[in-house]
């Protein structure tokens, strides 16, 4: 490999983590914090998936119950969750979640598309598929699921 492949073969580095018994990531570069759960206090008429706000040094941070905006099961409550503090535009979000697995490092060849046998109506959520070891995990688009929460709350 010449110097000029290696310089666009840049790694993609995901924050894998767990919702249930499935495992998923996101692109690490959203990321600007983990932190412990935090009981948030709710907020009315907010879509059930939202599971209230808490206070983030000062800022008051939403936190999404990933695995509910996923239409899997709710989270529950444990001191095991954890808050995945992301960026998006000009704000951020909590993302509540299982537990962290790890960090990979993977390259844009890695990531697999989405089967044509997929499901159409939930589209845009899931970018790609990327296989670990026996591990199958779901890399999220988080444009997606950030949008759709917004008009699921208007």
């Amino acid at each position: 490999m010449n110097m000029s492949e290696a310089d666009t073969a840049k790694p993609i580095e995901l924050l894998a983590f767990k919702l249930g018994d499935h495992e998923y990531a996101l692109d690490i570069m959203n990321v600007r914090e983990i932190r412990g759960w935090t009981r948030a206090t709710p907020m009315p008429l907010a879509p059930s998936f939202m599971r209230g706000v808490i206070n983030l040094r000062g800022t008051v941070l939403p936190v999404m119950d990933l695995a509910e905006r996923l239409g899997l099961p709710k989270c529950g409550q444990s001191d095991r969750n954890v808050i995945i503090v992301i960026k998006h535009g000009e704000g951020m979000t909590g993302l509540l979640v299982g537990a962290v697995s790890d960090i990979v490092a993977l390259n844009e060849e890695d990531m697999q598309a989405l089967p044509d046998a997929a499901p159409s109506d939930g589209s845009g959520v899931i970018r790609s598929l990327t296989l670990i070891e026996d591990r199958i995990i779901r890399v999220l688009d988080l444009t997606q699921i950030l949008v759709r929460a917004e008009s699921d709350a208007a």
